[in-house]
């Protein structure tokens, strides 16, 4: 897949591009079988996680502001990986947490882009899916590029909307696949969630295009 990343930034909202959904699910299959005891492994720690949260918010009411303190790096460890591999470079069960070496912008990103969507859910929900469609890639944005969280949104923003209803139809069918993983017993979401997120990656690399080996993600992000 070509991306857009050797034409710089400022060039990719002046692209046209096409939403390639069954080329990007295909791609996502194919990644997660490059690793896929590693996929599987991490989605575990992280239903874990979450779980654990869970439990601990019984008793203090803050279960999705905590849940919103490690989303982002977590969610971001699929994709380090994700990336890597569509670079066909090495990776270890470690890479998987290298999202909490940019902590900061990876978590902003996470919090605001769902306080934003929560805002638009409250005046309508047609603001809120359009949003949640649109900032599908602020956090690889934040991650891969290096961008600040507010300079990742908004570039997500406006790239997604010149084919939002392309990617509507892209987010579409990965909540359908992962409802296929809760319908197989919940056990089915273990390779379903790392496949949406490998797919994901897929789209970003193509539309987006990807940095240089020698780029990966160092602790620069800005914030």
């Amino acid at each position: 897949m070509k991306g857009y990343g050797s034409t710089g930034l400022e060039g990719i909202l002046q692209k046209s591009y096409t939403v390639k959904i069954s080329e990007y699910i295909g791609s996502g299959w194919k990644t997660f079988k490059k690793n896929p005891g590693g996929f599987v492994g991490f989605t575990l720690v992280a239903i874990l996680i979450n779980i654990a949260i869970a439990i601990v918010s019984q008793s203090v009411p803050l279960e999705s502001f905590i849940s919103l303190l490690i989303s982002g790096p977590l969610n971001a460890g699929f994709l380090i990986v994700a990336f890597k591999l569509l670079k066909n470079r090495a990776t270890t069960f470690g890479d998987f947490f290298r999202g909490f070496n940019n902590y900061l912008p990876l978590f902003l990103v996470s919090l605001v882009s769902s306080v934003v969507i929560a805002i638009g859910f409250l005046l309508l929900i047609i603001p809120s899916i359009y949003l949640a469609v649109a900032y599908i890639f602020a956090l690889p944005l934040v991650l891969e590029k290096k961008m600040s969280f507010w300079d990742g949104m908004e570039l997500s923003r406006k790239l997604i909307s010149k084919q939002w209803f392309s990617f509507l139809g892209f987010a579409l069918v990965l909540v359908l696949l992962n409802l296929a993983g809760v319908l197989l017993l919940g056990v089915g979401l273990l390779v379903t969630i790392p496949i949406s997120t490998c797919a994901i990656a897929a789209a970003y690399a193509d539309i987006v295009g990807l940095q240089p080996s020698s780029a990966d993600f160092r602790s620069e992000v800005s914030t």
